[in-house]
């Protein structure tokens, strides 16, 4: 991941709110927002989320729940989060991290209606819809 753009602002504070749930973050440009751990699990910056390139997006499901465990420095430009899940690989650059907050609203009801037309459920314990689950892996053939 290249480093930031010369413009970006830079974070003036970052608190993880763990009963709620919540990363509070604001901006030198005084943007700032709550936003749930489950929020940004969703929306993580790694390859297993997002893919390899453009229609490689994985939906993330049952994340209403997540926790984060840890957040860790990355150089002056990102943190990486620690989640309950096992997920660990996303960088947050303080780039994305500025687009995460501005577009909150905006990404939170597109991520719900995926949801929706995925038939899938913010819930932990709901059942898996039939064309969301893993498909084992396909034998070799050689013996």
């Amino acid at each position: 991941m290249a480093g930031l753009s010369p413009d970006t602002p830079l974070p003036t504070a970052i608190t993880l709110h763990q009963r709620a749930r919540e990363l509070e973050i604001a901006f030198e440009d005084g943007l700032a927002a709550r936003l749930s751990f489950e929020f940004l699990r969703v929306h993580s910056p790694s390859a297993e989320v997002r893919g390899h390139g453009q229609g490689q997006e994985v939906l993330q499901f049952g994340k209403r729940d997540v926790e984060v465990r840890d957040i860790l420095p990355v150089g002056q430009y990102a943190v990486r989060l620690l989640f309950s899940d096992g997920h660990d690989s996303g960088i947050y650059s303080w780039d994305y991290l500025h687009l995460l907050t501005r577009e909150h609203e905006n990404l939170w009801q597109q991520y719900l209606g995926q949801l929706e037309a995925a038939g899938a459920s913010r819930d932990p314990a709901a059942p898996v819809p039939e064309h969301l689950r893993p498909r084992p892996a396909k034998a070799c053939g050689k013996h």
